[in-house]
Formats: C-alpha cells, sequence, structure tokens
C-alpha cells in the first residue's frame, strides 16, 4: 500500500514542535517515514522540484525500494504549460511514471451556487486538460484525473472519453463521491475502465440536521466495500497502484437537504438520495465520527499517525497488501 502525502496533513511541514512526531519538510523525509512504518510508496507533490532535487528522490527511493506518484496542478493557460511540463520532466527524473492531478480544489457543493457557474467550470478543465494532454504524450507520463467531490462519475468518463488520450485516465477514490449521492462500488464500476491509480479511503457517516456528515475512517471500519473495489481496480488494471489517503479530521458537513447543494446536480435523482441517505440511516459510525480540532497539537499528530498505521495494518491482513 502506498501513501498520499494528504494523509499527512497535519504532518506535512508541520511547525509543530514534537519529537515524536516531527514535520516533513519535503517528500524525502515523507518516503524515509512511509518505509519506516511498511508502505509500499508514495504519492507526492512535484511542484517546483529542481532537476537536482528529484535526482536525490530518485536516489533515496530506489535504495528503500518504494515507489513514486507525483502531484501536481493542470495548466490553466499556455503560459503556464511550460511550468507544468518542468514538473512532470522532476517527476519523471525522480522515477515517477504517473502524475495524479484534480480539476477543482474545492468542493462542488461548495464552490458553485448556479448550473451556469459549474458549466464554465467545466468547460475550463476540458481547457486545461487539453493543454496538458500534448505534455503527457511527449513525456509518456500518465495523467491521472481524481474525482475530487467535483466530478459524478458519469461526468468523469464523459471528459476521458472525449478527450480519447492513453495518457489520460483516472485516480479513482474511493470516497469521495459519497458527497455527490454516489455509490462507491458504482463509481469504482463506471470509472474501473479508466483508473490508472487509486485513492483508497474508507468512509464513516452520520445524520446531521442538514443532510449528512462523512469522514475518512480508518480501513475496515466503515462501509465502503474495499475488497470489492479492490477486486474492480484490478481487474481493469493489473498492475494498479493501491495509496491509502487516510485524511485525520473533523467530519465534513454533505448538506444535501438544503436548497443551496442542489443547483449543479440536475441529473441527480430522487432515487440517489434516497439511497444515499439509508446507506446513512443503516451504518451510522460508532461510537461517533473523530473529531480532531479539540485536541492539542500532539495529541492530533499521534491520532493522524495511529490511523494510518491501523489502515496500513489491515490493507495486509485484509487486502493482501502486505
Amino acid at each position: 500500500m502506498g501513501i498520499v502525502v494528504h494523509s499527512y496533513g497535519i504532518r506535512w511541514n508541520s511547525k509543530i514542535e514534537s519529537q515524536r512526531f516531527p514535520g516533513f519538510s519535503n517528500a524525502i523525509g515523507l518516503i524515509e517515514h512511509c518505509h519506516k512504518i511498511g508502505s509500499g510508496g508514495v504519492q507526492v507533490g512535484v511542484r517546483n522540484w529542481s532537476q537536482d532535487f528529484a535526482k536525490k528522490v530518485r536516489d533515496r527511493r530506489e535504495k528503500l525500494g518504494l515507489f513514486l506518484e507525483g502531484s501536481i496542478g493542470l495548466p490553466k493557460n499556455a503560459g503556464e504549460v511550460a511550468v507544468f511540463e518542468a514538473e512532470v520532466l522532476a517527476g519523471k527524473e525522480a522515477g515517477a511514471d504517473l502524475i495524479r492531478s484534480v480539476c477543482l480544489s474545492g468542493r462542488r457543493y461548495e464552490n458553485f451556487h448556479s448550473l451556469e457557474e459549474f458549466n464554465v467550470f467545466k468547460k475550463n478543465s476540458i481547457a486545461f486538460l487539453r493543454l496538458a494532454e500534448p505534455v503527457a504524450r511527449k513525456h509518456k507520463m500518465k495523467l491521472a484525473i481524481e474525482n475530487h467531490k467535483d466530478w459524478r462519475a458519469t461526468e468523469l468518463v464523459e471528459i476521458l472519453k472525449n478527450l480519447g488520450s492513453e495518457w489520460v485516465g483516472a485516480t479513482l477514490d474511493f470516497g469521495n463521491n459519497v458527497a455527490l449521492l454516489e455509490d462507491p462500488v458504482e463509481v469504482a464500476q463506471t470509472l474501473g475502465p479508466y483508473v490508472f491509480t487509486t485513492h483508497v479511503k474508507d468512509m464513516g457517516v452520520d445524520e446531521y440536521e442538514n443532510g449528512f456528515l462523512l469522514s475518512e475512517v480508518p480501513l475496515g471500519t466503515g462501509f465502503v466495500d474495499l475488497k470489492k473495489i479492490f477486486a474492480i481496480c484490478k481487474q481493469h488494471n493489473p498492475t494498479v497502484k493501491f495509496n491509502l489517503e487516510m485524511i485525520t479530521r473533523d467530519p465534513l458537513k454533505i448538506p444535501c437537504l438544503t436548497d443551496d447543494f442542489w443547483p449543479t446536480f440536475p441529473d441527480v435523482t430522487p432515487q440517489d438520495l434516497a439511497r444515499t441517505l439509508r446507506i446513512v440511516k443503516t451504518n451510522p459510525y460508532k461510537p461517533a465520527l473523530p473529531s480532531v480540532s479539540h485536541l492539542k497539537d500532539e495529541e492530533r499528530l499521534e491520532v493522524e499517525e495511529q490511523n494510518i498505521l491501523a489502515s496500513l495494518q489491515y490493507s495486509e491482513s485484509d487486502l493482501g497488501m502486505g
């Protein structure tokens, strides 16, 4: 099991004074720690890497026997293509054969308040991908677009099909689309033919007055059918990498019972909403969804580490990732 840098959202670039959980200042520190705890690789941002630093990453990674996947932003205009290409080359120099990216850094139901706004975003995203694809093709670097609480599964498939490039596929996030009222297994079945890499996560849910709460939780403790999604991924891509994204944070509020949630979802059916609320009602996380904002700094760092270790242990004992 690889580890996505966002699993260490608290510890990455942390300025917290801690002897037990010192912050990671760069990818090499992350790689060394992930090797120590038994991970098979890392997915980490390659932004602003010099060629010299990329070579250092390659040397350390190869010595420890870990795989590497990069993560970068898409070019927003022609003037950004050169920077995008430099980052692709830095990732390649470090030994990555894949770059993960996203079209939206936020969440669809929070960023956009009308269908018109969302359609502008969609048009722009397609334009950005058309700027990125020739670079990926030129350097034979796979570009994997995540379902990042922006695209429903069929929407991302439509974009990838229309792009029609063997070098652009999907980063399948196991849990994000619950927030968009989709079932994780159905999302995997839809995106499976396009999967280049993954963000493995289990999800906990509970009710709240405006919809439901959603949290990443240690693997094996939530409601996601991890084994079934693993099988779907392997069926479509036998060499796919599995990367843990265990984000330690307070639960997200998914306000699907409010009017503000709905303007960008004209095709979501009452059945989608009913199914999701049924999942929430029948799978409340016990004893309660985790919350960390009230904890002291050292306590939050410890919870983050324990969540990752527990997930790695489950991946070995139950998912065959040893």
